[in-house]
């Protein structure tokens, strides 16, 4: 793999960007010690497609949920506002 210094890199960025991203990675030195790689990056693979329902079946909502909704809410409401329990 090639070595180019700094001011070489910044005088040629744009081509040694394209060369880079046809495959020909290069590292940059400075004062002749190598500091960074440059390398084309790769396409990432797409999103995973959602599927609807996977879960199904797998967790059940109580049939006293908004019971339980509002007692929450209260005990939530008594903590932040710092009151004493009845």
């Amino acid at each position: 793999m090639r070595t180019i210094n700094i001011h070489e890199a910044k005088t040629h960025l744009s081509r040694l960007v394209d060369e880079a991203e046809q495959g020909d990675s290069f590292i940059i030195a400075k004062a002749g010690k190598p500091k960074v790689k440059v390398t084309r990056i790769d396409e990432s693979p797409s999103p995973r497609k959602r599927l609807i329902g996977s879960m199904k079946g797998l967790y059940t909502v109580p049939e006293n949920f908004e019971e339980i909704d509002k007692e929450l809410d209260k005990e939530v409401e008594r903590l932040f506002l710092g009151e004493d329990e009845e």
